[in-house]
């Protein structure tokens, strides 16, 4: 199993306009989605918790935990009791796979589905949050070894995570979805090299197979 590094978020319209005119809010959700369902099989996802990109991780592990459960009661029926240790066991295999970061800056406003996950770091308050932020990055790039790095959407966070994710991981993939606009937009334009650029990356919505093309089966 491989650690990915995903960073990700949704434009707000009140800060950096610049992001949000560009971002496809819909094509950064399916992304995303797109990412968890086709890595959290094989590989684990490690995120600093924006909290437009959690629910949606967690969106992904309920749904990949109902199909589980559908296909492991179709010929036996079972009872309360042993349908639930069966979806304990499964959420517990599932829950590996994912590996959530957090500043304990914003524990006032932590969404509710970081309650949800079982693998949760949370990372000391240190003042302000732009110290608190930077100190929960250097604390999650170095403490994992990554294959590779998705950038999808997102706003200023983006592109210091980007800088910081290469200083920290020169040799792993990196892929910053463009198509989803916003700051992954501008970093896709203005820092990626000429020869780590894809023309699926700037035009391909197939996120399902331009993931599995692209990532799953390069690392």
């Amino acid at each position: 199993m491989k650690n990915i590094f995903l960073s990700a978020s949704i434009p707000l319209p009140e800060r950096h306009p610049k992001y949000y005119e560009t971002a496809d809010i819909i094509a950064i959700r399916d992304a995303v989605i797109a990412l968890a369902s086709s890595a959290l099989t094989q590989h684990r996802i490690i995120w600093g918790g924006h909290p437009s990109i959690t629910p949606l991780i967690y969106y992904v592990i309920e749904r990949m935990l109902i199909n589980k459960l559908n296909r492991e009661d179709w010929e036996l029926p079972l009872n309360e009791k042993e349908k639930g240790l069966i979806e304990s066991q499964l959420k517990g295999k599932i829950q590996q796979h994912v590996l959530l970061y957090q500043s304990l800056f914003f524990k006032d406003d932590f969404p509710p589905e970081n309650e949800m996950f079982q693998n949760v770091v949370l990372t000391e308050n240190v003042g302000d949050i732009h110290s608190s932020i930077q100190y929960m990055r250097q604390k999650m790039f170095s403490e994992n070894e990554f294959s590779a790095a998705v950038f999808i959407g997102g706003m200023d966070g983006i592109e210091v995570e980007y800088n910081m994710f290469r200083k920290y991981h020169p040799k792993a993939l990196i892929l910053p979805i463009a198509s989803t606009g916003a700051a992954t937009k501008i970093v896709y334009d203005s820092l990626v090299p000429e020869e780590m650029k894809n023309e699926r990356l700037l035009k391909d919505y197939g996120y399902m197979s331009l993931f599995q093309k692209l990532l799953i089966d390069q690392i």
